[in-house]
């Protein structure tokens, strides 16, 4: 067996023209770096409770573009695993991703993808679409396939600012299955255990045209919600100031609300829950 004497430059793969797919560089040349070969041998399957889980996780579009968002809580069967997850990351200027499911697949997952839009932009010279960056996460998903099927299944949520939409529609949402299946929502989608009761709450609560504060207690209403009703989901810890992540992506750009606004608006939430505990009516 010859050794590879290093020279101090890049191996001749990387000066090889080629796809502008990060992920699909990878495959050809340095399988054994992607996250998606099946843990298990076939056939078996990941011990309930075993691994880190993260929910839940909701987007929204209002006036000005999407906001996306996340609680913190991260468990581990009937464990806190983890009480300050970050489960909300920029993927480029204008978009943004959040994952529910298995945290350290997911995570790998997340810095797999910027870097997959990164070099498109720099091999292209132009940066993808909305749609298309869409279209990348989806497949990026169904190459995890394998692991999804042993018990360990990302869902991403993604959020972005389309700049060659109409006005007033430029903000858009993904949601996506563990089998890779592209879905673009109207308004508002939530992942995780607690979609449910988030989902209930933004029914209720979402309407067109909402500023960005509005749109960001609708969200902050809505984890509340899922917290109240399901244990993975963790609500706003008042006492070690741990308050859930929410971002916006404008055409500024990505923008994570600064930590001093996340907890006045969470507190103003628990204030609003104090005066009525099952939470806000429908808004006009």
């Amino acid at each position: 067996m010859t050794e590879r004497v290093s020279t101090g430059r890049p191996a001749k793969e990387f000066f090889t023209p080629g796809t502008s797919s990060f992920t699909e560089f990878l495959a050809a040349h340095r399988p054994a770096l992607l996250p998606t070969a099946p843990p298990f041998p076939d056939g078996a399957r990941a011990a309930p409770g075993r691994f880190p889980h993260g929910t839940t996780v909701l987007a929204l579009t209002f006036r000005d573009g999407a906001l996306i968002a996340g609680d913190r809580r991260a468990t581990m069967g009937n464990l806190i695993a983890q009480r300050d997850l970050e489960k909300v990351h920029p993927a480029d200027d204008l978009t943004a991703v959040a994952f529910a499911g298995t945290v350290g697949l997911a995570l790998d997952m997340v810095r797999l993808y910027q870097v997959e839009l990164t070099h498109f932009e720099k091999i292209e010279g132009i940066p993808m679409t909305l749609a298309a960056k869409a279209t990348r996460l989806a497949a990026m998903i169904r190459q995890n396939l394998a692991q999804a099927v042993q018990g360990l299944a990302v869902v991403p949520l993604l959020a972005g600012y389309d700049t060659t939409a109409a006005e007033g529609g430029r903000g858009r949402v993904f949601g996506f299955d563990a089998a890779g299946g592209l879905y673009e929502k109207r308004d508002f989608h939530v992942e995780g255990s607690g979609s449910p009761y988030a989902r209930g709450a933004l029914k209720k609560l979402y309407r067109p045209g909402l500023t960005r504060r509005e749109a960001a207690l609708a969200a902050l209403q809505a984890l509340y919600d899922a917290a109240d009703d399901d244990s993975a989901t963790g609500g706003p810890d008042l006492t070690r100031r741990i308050f859930p992540v929410v971002s916006v992506i404008t055409e500024d750009g990505f923008e994570r609300l600064a930590e001093a606004e996340t907890e006045e608006l969470s507190r103003e939430t628990v204030r609003q829950r104090g005066d009525r505990p099952d939470g806000p009516h429908a808004m006009p």
